[in-house]
């Protein structure tokens, strides 16, 4: 009788207590988990449209900013070495210069490519050193005082520059190398 009676008290009970009710016996039939109770993982939430416009319009400038650098690399290139360059680092205030003396990336500038070789050279840089005396000697302004486009020639020569070796012999033996 008693079973009987929960049965009928079961069935009068509404649905979301008979829910917990079931709940509660089958929780009671497990064992304590060691880690706690297990979770199930829950439906996600779509994002808002907000958030889905925001990933559409990174992923528009990704592609655009792709392009851009695909066709105008030279430009992408100088301006990033150029940043570095300004930072200190020799080979990229070399490389600036290279491309202010050739126009490569940017407009053709040689007193800003003597500036960059200098502080290039300034460093130690060999190629810089070479590349600032070669102009030198070519006309280009710079501030190089008397005698040490010798100096830095020298420099790179000493350093394994094949082309400051060339000009080591021909001209500075000469005395063209003031």
């Amino acid at each position: 009788m008693a079973s009987a009676q929960s049965e009928l008290r079961h069935r009068l009970l509404p649905e979301s207590q008979q829910e917990q009710q079931e709940e509660s016996q089958e929780n009671a039939a497990v064992p304590e988990l060691p880690y706690g109770k297990v979770y199930m993982a829950r439906k996600k939430r779509p994002d808002p449209t907000y958030v889905l416009v925001l990933e559409g319009l990174l992923v528009v400038a990704t592609i655009t900013f792709a392009l851009y650098c695909y066709y105008h690399f030279d430009n992408v290139h100088f301006h990033i070495t150029h940043g570095y360059a300004h930072l200190g680092y020799a080979d990229a205030q070399h490389q600036v210069a290279q491309r202010y003396l050739h126009g490569k990336g940017v407009e053709k500038h040689t007193g800003n490519a003597m500036k960059w070789f200098r502080k290039a050279a300034d460093q130690g840089h060999p190629h810089a050193a070479y590349n600032l005396a070669i102009g030198h000697l070519k006309g280009y302004e710079s501030d190089l005082a008397p005698g040490e486009s010798h100096r830095l020639i020298h420099h790179a020569a000493s350093k394994g520059v094949k082309e400051a070796h060339e000009v080591l012999n021909t001209l500075c033996t000469r005395g063209h190398c003031t």
